[in-house]
């Protein structure tokens, strides 16, 4: 009766199972997981996001597949003001950053085709190429003298005759690395080697742990490339359910690339009307909420590089270039899910396990901690992260 593009695991893994039970017993529980930025204290005024929906054109419907001419034009400038020429026809608005690595997927692969994708990263690309019929092949980053770094080796080892094209991550989520000029290299190198199309993820691009934001792809110009990003990360408004993707490259390719995006996207007409009346005035006014999110990053960062320079448990508290998470190297030996589950049942403290986003195999256990949770959850969570430890 369903279908059998891939195979539905819909048990309850055993983390869940462990937070649920605490909360049904009213426990405390310590989410140092949290993602939502509303959730964690950066919810936009109410007065001002009312307003900006309430625009008088929203009573009209005027559908264009590419999105509202108004609404690419401030994605346009969101890029010119990161140093990057995009023109509002190389945009397409849709619902998410998921949907448009859908369309991506059906403009660019046949049932059975393959994507790489890197690893370590979010547990969610595999899930979107399974739902087009897709192969997601893996692509390991290693970590080397404090920076996550794209395998060359590796990479063109997982490259098939049946291989459509290299996905990105940049920020990456959880690592929070930027693909460095190198890297770069080593993926438009391969990309134009073997035909390949370079997708790039840069939804944390506007979060960088120190200095600048980093250079975006949204203008490259030798190797056919799709961006991705939308309000979600960029405004901390994932509730207002729009994304964008640019559509950048060689002429001719990026030509007929829009034109067939044209005909998906037209299929779908996915966005609201008052989310695209809206984008123009969010845009403009994020970056105070940006910013706020970007100290309480920095702070939590620093608390957290303190506290492991004070462990007696050897814990390291990776490098990171950008984005909201940060990764913790835990010593040998340690069972990286047992420790975790520890934590959850008896400490009420919730992190992710390494494993969640393909952390190497043969290395260090990890955990993954989210660092935009208010501080003083954090504070309070220290002591029992260390007397777990202490336990394993």
């Amino acid at each position: 009766m369903f279908s059998s593009r891939f195979t539905w695991n819909l048990d309850t893994n055993a983390l869940t199972q462990a937070v649920a039970g605490r909360r049904t017993a009213g426990l405390p529980v310590l989410d140092l997981t949290e993602s939502n930025p509303a959730r964690a204290g950066f919810a936009w005024p109410p007065e001002v996001l009312a307003a900006a929906l309430s625009s008088a054109d929203n009573t009209a419907y005027a559908p264009d597949p590419r999105g509202l001419p108004a609404t690419r034009q401030a994605v346009s400038g969101y890029y010119r003001e990161r140093g990057a020429a995009v023109s509002p026809e190389q945009i397409h608005l849709s619902a998410s950053t998921s949907e448009s690595y859908g369309w991506v997927l059906k403009l660019l692969t046949n049932p059975g085709d393959a994507v790489l994708t890197p690893a370590p990263s979010y547990p969610l690309l595999q899930f979107l190429a399974a739902m087009e019929c897709v192969r997601a092949v893996p692509y390991p980053l290693r970590y080397d003298n404090g920076h996550w770094r794209v395998d060359a080796a590796a990479l063109e080892a997982a490259l098939t005759p049946r291989t459509r094209a290299i996905f990105c991550v940049s920020p990456n989520n959880p690592t929070g690395s930027v693909l460095d000029e190198r890297d770069r290299a080593v993926l438009r190198d391969t990309a134009r080697r073997h035909g390949l199309v370079l997708v790039v993820d840069e939804v944390f691009l506007d979060f960088p742990a120190q200095g600048e934001v980093a250079r975006t792809w949204a203008d490259e110009a030798e190797t056919p490339l799709f961006v991705l990003s939308g309000l979600s990360k960029v405004a901390l408004l994932p509730q207002l359910k729009l994304g964008w993707l640019v559509t950048t490259g060689p002429e001719a390719w990026r030509t007929e690339a829009i034109a067939r995006l044209d005909f998906i996207a037209d299929t779908y007409l996915p966005v609201n009307t008052p989310a695209q009346h809206a984008a123009g005035e969010v845009l403009a006014r994020a970056g105070t909420l940006r910013e706020a999110l970007r100290r309480r990053t920095n702070a939590n960062e620093q608390t957290l590089r303190e506290w492991c320079s004070r462990s007696a448990h050897g814990v390291s508290l990776l490098a990171r270039d950008a984005g909201w998470s940060a990764v913790l190297e835990l010593p040998r030996g340690i069972l990286e899910e047992a420790a975790v589950l520890d934590l959850a049942r008896h400490a009420g403290v919730l992190v992710h396990p390494g494993y969640f986003y393909d952390m190497p195999d043969d290395g260090p256990p990890h955990w993954v901690i989210s660092l935009i949770v208010p501080e003083p959850v954090l504070a309070a969570a220290l002591p029992l992260l260390e007397a777990a430890l202490r336990r394993h």
